[in-house]
């Protein structure tokens, strides 16, 4: 299928990607109980439990973290043998290659630490998943929508196997654990997304936003660090769980053991996203800083 035209044959739904974040997981494990949920579509519907032993394992990973093993030098690159290197050149033989996808689009299941709300990660710029955004966005107040700086099927998210989906993202939920509110958001989530690729299906096209805000991806900011690569402070009391919430220069960014504030020192405001993010520390990560603007949706 040209994915720039024609019709939406076949949708993967993927879950514990991470292999504690459990509301993917348990998302995948309904479905597959439950499979008529997935009945009625005009395409084919698939289910992936990505990380079979950091599932069993309740972690993240084993040896290296899957969502950033798609990259197209990593999956070309026979040199990487382990665990989550393998099992992303398995799962990219199934739902890829990147550029002749055997998944039309790719819905990945994630959770977040963060204070993420209902957030819509693209996995490109195609105005095909901007409308679906739009929509999704139009229906919850909550939904925000997000675009990394790599938006493209060179990044090394498992989603970037197809230029068409997203990677649905909901939060604050600790790891290892699940929280009804957010597994039923995720539900309707899933359920609207397929409606919508459905509607698009059969030339029916769901009513659409004229434009999308998007949280642009600008930077990722560390803690601040001693010569040793000691974490020196923590995240501001104010800025803790104001993700999406507009950062000024000035306003206070860090809070040091001894009780000190560090301020935001850039010249322009941001929307910090992934604040204080769990998972991210090993990363050297303390928030992501974006750039709130609008696309149009419109069709062509």
């Amino acid at each position: 299928m040209n994915l720039l035209s024609g019709s939406i044959r076949r949708v993967a739904i993927v879950g514990g990607t991470h292999g504690n974040e459990l509301t993917g997981i348990y998302t995948i494990e309904k479905l597959n109980r439950f499979p008529h949920l997935l009945d009625g579509y005009s395409f084919e519907c698939m289910t992936l439990l990505a990380n079979p032993k950091a599932i069993a394992a309740n972690r993240r990973y084993i040896d290296r973290d899957l969502n950033r093993c798609f990259g197209n030098a990593d999956l070309a690159n026979p040199a990487l043998t382990n665990y989550e290197d393998i099992l992303a050149k398995e799962i990219a033989a199934k739902l890829g290659p990147k550029d002749r996808p055997q998944a039309d689009v790719i819905i990945d299941l994630h959770t977040s630490t963060s204070n993420m709300g209902l957030t819509i990660l693209l996995s490109s710029r195609h105005p095909f998943n901007l409308r679906l955004a739009a929509y999704l966005s139009a229906l919850h107040p909550d939904v925000r929508v997000c675009c990394g700086i790599q938006c493209n099927q060179d990044a090394p998210m498992l989603r970037s196997l197809s230029p068409l989906g997203c990677t649905i993202e909901v939060g604050a939920i600790a790891q290892g654990i699940l929280n009804a509110d957010l597994f039923e958001k995720t539900q309707m989530l899933v359920r609207e997304t397929l409606n919508y690729i459905d509607a698009e299906n059969q030339g029916k096209p769901l009513s659409i936003p004229a434009s999308l805000t998007v949280y642009q991806t600008l930077s990722s900011v560390d803690y601040p660090r001693n010569s040793s690569g000691q974490i020196e402070a923590m995240i501001h009391p104010q800025l803790q769980f104001q993700d999406y919430q507009p950062l000024q220069p000035g306003d206070p960014m860090f809070w040091t053991f001894t009780g000190e504030s560090i301020p935001y020192r850039g010249e322009s405001t941001v929307f910090p996203i992934f604040i204080n993010e769990a998972a991210y520390y090993e990363k050297g990560i303390a928030m992501t800083l974006t750039d709130r603007i609008v696309l149009p949706t419109e069709r062509a």
